[in-house]
């Protein structure tokens, strides 16, 4: 999907809903690309302990901080959006994989 018109071109209220619906359109769908791993990780993982990894955290948090100052964006909104994210993530592993577990799987 290629933008219908860039920010500069955007003259009415319309048109950058438009452009900021078809971007959380993508967006969702990199996010079910990502939950797909994210997924996969649980089944992976032998034990609950193993889905929060602060070291892995910090090192994310750092890059997402530095991808968001190269791109001219507020780097504690994108740290924060992926804090939700990574704090969500966890969780899902940690049920799912305590789920796995008390039914006796591996």
């Amino acid at each position: 999907m290629t933008a219908v018109r860039l920010p500069s071109e955007c003259t009415a209220k319309e048109h950058i809903r438009t452009e900021i619906d078809r971007i959380d359109e993508v967006l969702i769908k990199l996010f079910a690309e990502r939950q797909g791993y994210v997924r996969r990780m649980a089944e992976i993982k032998q034990h609950p302990d193993e889905a929060f990894d602060a070291q892995r955290i910090d090192t994310m948090l750092a890059k997402i901080r530095g991808m968001a100052e190269a791109l001219g964006l507020e780097p504690e909104q994108s740290e924060a959006v992926f804090q939700v994210l990574i704090d969500w993530n966890v969780a899902y592993e940690q049920r799912t994989i305590r789920a796995r577990l008390e039914s006796g799987g591996s």
